[in-house]
């Protein structure tokens, strides 16, 4: 996956099938569905792969249990099966975890354990795993940093875990393999439409260049998830709000507050929420808060309150008490959650179900939906360009289509920090037994290597430091001090690669530096 071939073909074409707008998880899923069936197909990405929702979530691939309490069974049931599609389709990032939740009263153990029956049953032979009630000893045996004062007992269950940005880039990657064409940075200023209203093309910009291009096609798909609304401007004469934000934050604490390999699952907060503390790159991931926010942004920033909100529920559940010192990193993402018909509801209540909306001028839009449905969005979307004659009749092909790098959990080793690059792994190891200075690690503290930098540059379209650093190696969200500490020496390297000069090597830590503020809490900023 190479910019200069990928621009190469956007120039030389002239009509495409399908063109989409977005390169987050729906978008990059619709490429690969609409390429993998024999579409051509083109994908447009303002920033950059995952940059925005896609890559800021609680690395889950989840039936999500809370929406069988709120007795959403079709979301649940298609979600459940697309979770075991995920774990066959993309071994490598994607892995069976178990969840343990603590009881501290005495009906909390057989409630939970009937609630999880039905989650097993629901995800029938492609179920990870069968819940059961377990004592008190063994709780604290499995969560051996869990709060013990009153606890009764505890559930385990099973559900999926994985990384998003990696899964993206490989998702694009497979894109690419089954001939799409995809290009970051690359940004719609406008929709292009015929003299009946229907949009038959985009104008786009290219960030780097400044260069404009006219892409002409027959379905044009607009995935761009919280930025929904700005696309929909440039399509609608009267402006209506197709999607609200709601924001949920994560804070990223070291292993020691949730040592062993099991997840905590806190089924009620205060406010009613679910809260996760999730094992993952050797780190603990700990969130999320669900907050409707007034207008979307590419770099959200956590609220004081929200904050405050997971540690003092972390604090309420875990012996050890994690304090603001212990954080090693915030981030917060945006949910693109269709927007409810009656003013005012509250985002839990709002669907996470996704939405596909075909408006006058043939224009096609998915609203909400998540991460683990990806798949099933991207073939819902493109039935739905077939439906409404813009495409010829092909079917689906993705149900069982591995996605690159894709290797079995059974000849995987986890315990080497690059088993995410699946059946790439042998390529990056050559790479630094070839060249000492590959073998460099990025950062003293992190096991991340130089070659997996100069990989994310030549394999994977990496562009600036934040892509490296926050998307390719997820430096950024493990550890934002050490993220910028080694800014320096990402970006010498992508301007070597590149072909950029020292102005640019400067103008581009200041920029990762700013964004790796909002990573850290105010008071260490």
């Amino acid at each position: 996956m190479k910019h200069a071939e990928q621009l190469s073909i956007l120039k030389n074409t002239e009509k495409w099938d399908v063109i989409v707008i977005g390169g987050g998880a729906s978008g990059l899923g619709t490429a690969l569905d609409a390429a993998s069936r024999g579409y051509k197909t083109i994908l447009v990405e303002a920033v950059d792969f995952a940059k925005g929702t896609s890559s800021r979530s609680t690395k889950l691939v989840h039936g999500g249990v809370r929406y069988l309490e709120q007795g959403d069974i079709h979301l649940v049931r298609e979600a459940l099966k697309e979770r075991g599609l995920m774990v066959k389709n993309a071994g490598h990032l994607v892995k069976n975890q178990s969840f343990v939740i603590p009881n501290y009263n005495w009906w909390g153990g057989s409630f939970y354990t009937m609630g999880l029956k039905i989650y097993d049953i629901l995800a029938g032979r492609l179920s990870l795993g069968s819940s059961k009630y377990i004592s008190k000893k063994k709780t604290i045996e499995m969560l051996p940093n869990v709060a013990e004062n009153g606890l009764k007992s505890g559930v385990i269950y099973h559900d999926g875990q994985f990384d998003d940005s990696r899964l993206a880039i490989n998702i694009a990657q497979t894109a690419v393999e089954k001939g799409a064409c995809l290009l970051n940075y690359m940004k719609v200023v406008h929709l292009l439409k015929d003299d009946k209203n229907q949009v038959i093309g985009v104008e786009v910009q290219d960030h780097e260049t400044g260069d404009k291009y006219i892409l002409k096609g027959a379905a044009i798909i607009n995935a761009t998830g919280v930025f929904t609304n700005a696309i929909m401007k440039l399509n609608d004469t009267a402006y209506k709000k197709y999607i609200v934000p709601s924001q949920g934050i994560h804070l990223v604490f070291d292993k020691s507050f949730l040592p062993g390999d099991h997840a905590l699952m806190i089924p009620k907060t205060s406010d009613g929420r679910v809260l996760f503390a999730v094992p993952w790159h050797n780190r603990i991931v700990v969130g999320t808060t669900d907050t409707l926010i007034k207008k979307q942004s590419l770099e959200p920033v956590a609220l004081e309150s929200e904050i405050e909100f997971v540690l003092e529920t972390a604090k309420r559940f875990l012996a050890k008490k994690p304090t603001r010192a212990d954080v090693l990193s915030v981030f917060a993402g945006l949910r693109p959650l269709a927007a409810p018909k009656e003013e005012g509801k509250s985002t839990k209540e709002v669907s996470r179900s996704h939405k596909i909306i075909v408006s006058e001028t043939g224009l096609i839009t998915i609203t909400g939906g998540k991460w683990t449905t990806y798949r099933k969005i991207a073939e819902d979307i493109i039935n739905k360009a077939i439906n409404t004659g813009k495409l010829q009749k092909k079917p689906c092909i993705t149900e069982h289509l591995a996605i690159h790098g894709n290797k079995t959990t059974t000849t995987l080793d986890r315990e080497n920090h690059l088993y995410i690059y699946g059946s790439d792994i042998p390529k990056i190891i050559e790479w630094q037994q070839n060249d000492p200075e590959l073998k460099e690690k990025v950062h003293p503290d992190h096991e991340f290597t130089m070659a997996e930098v100069l990989w994310a540059i030549r394999h994977e379209m990496a562009r600036t430091v934040d892509d490296i650093l926050a998307r390719r190696v997820r430096l950024l969200f493990l550890d934002a001090r050490a993220a910028i500490q080694s800014s320096e020496k990402v970006a010498r390297l992508l301007a070597q690669e590149l072909g950029h000069n020292e102005v640019w090597i400067n103008k581009e830590i200041l920029n990762f530096k700013k964004i790796a503020k909002g990573f850290l809490l105010p008071e260490f900023q």
